[in-house]
């Protein structure tokens, strides 16, 4: 993980899962080591309680206002992070909404949603969910949580014609955007 206090920006390292090329998913990038690491698009090699951490270190600010209970109702809040992802022999860096598609056409919207005690006693791996979450670090403010496994609202899915194989290494940037 690469922590660029300066520019507030943090990039980790992952891999690309073809299986969510191909069927939808709720996990944009996750701990490879965390009980959810099979179940992203990007399988990260980065954990998610040092990543919490490392939003901290670059002054973003969490919303705090995600709980279990609340979270079928609920819109994450906090810092606007812009999410990019490259690749060796990529044409540039790829903005999240470039390389993972919402089957409704919505724009993914990322905030940091912080969720540190739960992320920890979960140990998911959830580092960045593409509904709300109250688990994640960071989720899609867009959606409510359960409004893909639940509700079925919505399916994402990586965009294969632009995505590299299965496997590939890609390098991920956070950076804050408010």
């Amino acid at each position: 993980m690469i922590v660029d206090e300066a520019s507030k920006t943090i990039t980790i390292l992952a891999k690309v899962n073809g299986k969510y090329l191909e069927e939808s998913t709720r996990h944009a990038v996750v701990f490879g080591q965390g009980k959810f690491g099979e179940k992203s698009v990007f399988t990260s090699l980065a954990n998610q309680n040092d990543f919490y951490k490392a939003m901290i270190k670059i002054g973003a600010k969490p919303g705090n206002n995600m709980t279990l209970k609340n979270g079928p109702e609920t819109h994450v809040e906090g810092d606007k992070i812009a999410i990019s992802v490259t690749w060796e022999g990529a044409s540039k860096n790829h903005d999240i909404n470039e390389v993972i598609k919402d089957s409704n056409g919505k724009l993914i919207d990322m905030r940091f949603g912080g969720n540190e005690a739960t992320a920890m006693s979960f140990n998911t791996g959830c580092i960045a969910c593409l509904d709300s979450c109250p688990v994640g670090i960071i989720s899609n403010h867009s959606y409510t949580y359960g409004a893909v496994e639940n509700k079925k609202e919505v399916e994402f899915r990586g965009i294969k014609n632009v995505l590299p194989k299965d496997g590939t290494p890609v390098s991920i940037s956070f950076k804050v955007a408010n």
